[in-house]
C-alpha cells in the first residue's frame, strides 16, 4: 500500500468495502498486552463477548489466546473477567 498525505486520505479513510479492515494490522497501537493464566481460565467466554476488536481466540469453544495483530490492548477483557485470569502487562516488556 502507498504511504498517502492527510491530504490524499479519501473522506471515510481507507476502510472503503466491506471486510478490508483485515488488511490493517492493528495491535502496534498497544501500550499495554492481555496476558492469559490458563489455570484460572474457566472458559466462560465473556472475555470473547466483550473485546471490541473480536481479539479473543477460541479453540474447540475455548479461550486459548490473543489475536495480537489486531488487540489494542483496551482492558477490557482483564476488567471483566470474573476471576481475573486476564491481566495487562506494559508493552515495552514484550519488545
Amino acid at each position: 500500500m502507498k504511504l498517502m498525505t492527510w491530504q490524499e486520505i479519501p473522506i471515510g479513510g481507507l476502510i472503503l468495502e466491506a471486510g478490508n479492515a483485515k488488511k490493517f494490522l492493528t495491535g502496534d497501537w498497544r501500550s499495554q498486552r492481555p496476558i492469559l493464566d490458563e489455570e484460572k481460565c474457566i472458559n466462560c467466554l465473556t472475555c470473547f463477548m466483550v473485546c471490541p476488536d473480536g481479539s479473543i481466540v477460541l479453540k474447540d469453544g475455548k479461550m486459548s489466546g490473543f489475536n495480537y495483530d489486531y488487540c489494542k490492548g483496551c482492558g477490557i477483557c482483564a476488567y471483566e473477567c470474573p476471576v481475573k485470569c486476564i491481566t495487562m502487562k506494559p508493552e515495552e516488556d514484550f519488545r
